[in-house]
């Protein structure tokens, strides 16, 4: 690390909280690498950063025997894949976990639409209505339909056990570089 760093000939600075350092940031300043590992006692191959294991939405548990729910998804090939998932689990947050491609850029935050779902008509009614701010973004969504929802609204219930969703064709990224 400390070697690329170094090659950029850059000079870095670090936070300290409680006598250590919690990490550095790039720019120009006072220390260069050899001084900064120097003074907090970091060899070149030392870590500096907390290290920690990468999890995809670990708040996700297991559901309990005899408690799980049944999700299915509908991908844009036309693929069903189902899924038993815990009561109170986000759409976005499963369709995440299992590695179906849903985006979700605002981190599930309803400030995007990127996470927009096409809800089986059989079951839309039994998902509480939309709220100002879903709506709002629902207008932005590509494909829009009479039961349209986005998925980081949309949290599973008993109600919604064996729901069926379609993942639109496409999806619309304010936030990136789609609409430039």
């Amino acid at each position: 690390m400390f070697r690329n760093i170094a090659a950029l000939g850059r000079r870095v600075t670090c936070a300290v909280s409680v006598g250590r350092p919690t990490g550095i940031i790039v720019k120009d300043s006072q220390y260069n690498i050899k001084q900064f590992a120097q003074n907090f006692n970091v060899g070149n191959k030392g870590s500096i950063f907390q290290k920690s294991q990468v999890r995809f939405h670990g708040h996700l548990k297991k559901p309990n025997p005899g408690e799980e729910l049944h999700i299915t998804f509908i991908t844009k090939d036309g693929e069903q894949k189902t899924y038993e998932v815990s009561e109170g689990d986000n759409l976005l947050d499963i369709a995440q976990a299992n590695h179906l491609d849903m985006e979700g850029a605002c981190g599930g935050s309803c400030a995007c639409s990127t996470c927009h779902i096409i809800v089986d008509p059989a079951f839309y009614d039994k998902i509480p209505e939309p709220d100002d701010d879903e709506n709002d973004m629902l207008d932005l969504a590509f494909g829009l339909t009479e039961t349209s929802r986005l998925g980081c609204q949309v949290h599973m219930t008993k109600d919604l056990d064996g729901i069926r969703v379609a993942l639109p064709t496409m999806t619309r990224n304010f936030m990136n570089k789609d609409m430039n």
